[in-house]
């Protein structure tokens, strides 16, 4: 039986580094030939995170967002709209039963960079079908998942995703694994689906790897490109923020939150579906954080420290050179601000 890991059970060796200073870091990627990002991450397609004003944000930081499915076709190309009228990058995710051709359709026709094919379990017949339909009917990058395996990652590279996101369960709003008994943790995930590529022949699809879930922090993200992932997902960490949809709420007790749920939530269900049926998330309150910028500042800094104590310049150089250890329980309590404990 083949052990998992998770992010908090490794850490990068730190190596040599002339590295004078983290500004002479790239940490640039690119999801396509036409979309550089400045930042090597995007947010997730969830009502509470991603919604015009975090996709102005985003792109405003050097990187873009996903606006949810969760509404009207009209509603969606509208947020789209208020990003692309002033030339701004921003992706849009579709599902793939119903009206998602013609939702593919609106939202190319006004300027999306990209379609996100949003399925909570990608490796599916449903979804070979929906990538095919897609790739008849607009000519658009075409990010799509969720999987967990190397087959998963295979397969739907092969039926056409241009990216492909890579973990099953692993989100912090999630609770496939407890639900339904199945998934892999996080960074074997991004292991085993970045080792197709070092097998492929020349002249093999190659679809970009999304490390999606899992990622607590800017170490996080730095491990997730170290094990081969062209970019990551992320969700919680921005959730909170300004620009996420929906209100700030006083509490009672004190303090200021916003709402942050999984879509698969019961919650999240019921507005959308107007019913529930089996419910893989769960819904609560975060506290507010002011500003996205901040966070992604942060975020920035992290990263770019992260590749310097690898000695390396570029995300490219990290994949080639980092190393990788396991840490026991007390290796990770020891990482943490201990004292603090």
């Amino acid at each position: 039986m083949q052990t998992g890991l998770c992010y908090d059970d490794v850490l990068l060796v730190p190596q040599y580094s002339d590295i004078r200073s983290r500004l002479a870091v790239d940490i640039s990627t690119n999801l396509d030939d036409n979309l550089k990002l400045e930042l090597p991450l995007v947010s997730s397609p969830m009502d509470t995170i991603s919604g015009e004003k975090m996709a102005k944000a985003l792109d405003k930081a050097g990187t873009t967002a996903i606006i949810h499915r969760y509404n009207s076709i009209e509603d969606q190309v509208a947020m789209v709209c208020s990003v692309t009228k002033d030339g701004g990058r921003v992706g849009a995710a579709v599902g793939i039963t119903g009206d998602f051709v013609e939702r593919a359709q609106a939202l190319v026709k006004y300027g999306v960079s990209f379609l996100c094919v949003d399925v909570a379990h990608g490796h599916h017949i449903m979804m070979k079908e929906a990538l095919e339909a897609l790739k008849n009917n607009v000519e658009v990058h075409i990010m799509a998942g969720n999987v967990a395996t190397r087959a998963g990652y295979i397969d739907l590279s092969n039926w056409g995703a241009d990216s492909v996101r890579c973990n099953i369960g692993g989100g912090s709003a999630c609770t496939t694994r407890t639900q339904t008994g199945h998934g892999v943790p996080g960074l074997t995930t991004i292991l085993e689906c970045s080792r197709v590529n070092g097998l492929r022949a020349v002249g093999e699809r190659r679809a970009k790897i999304i490390a999606d879930g899992g990622i607590k922090s800017s170490g996080d993200i730095v491990k997730a490109l170290a094990a081969g992932a062209d970019l990551v997902m992320i969700g919680s960490l921005l959730a909170g923020t300004t620009e996420t949809p929906g209100h700030i709420v006083e509490s009672s007790a004190g303090g200021e939150y916003k709402e942050y749920r999984g879509m698969a939530s019961k919650k999240a269900q019921f507005e959308w579906r107007g019913k529930t049926g089996s419910y893989e998330g769960v819904s609560t309150m975060v506290p507010y954080k002011g500003d996205v910028k901040y966070v992604l500042e942060d975020l920035e800094k992290g990263i770019r420290s992260g590749l310097s104590y690898s000695g390396c310049r570029s995300i490219d150089e990290l994949q080639e050179s980092a190393m990788m250890i396991k840490q026991t329980s007390n290796g990770l309590s020891e990482s943490g601000a201990h004292i603090l404990k």
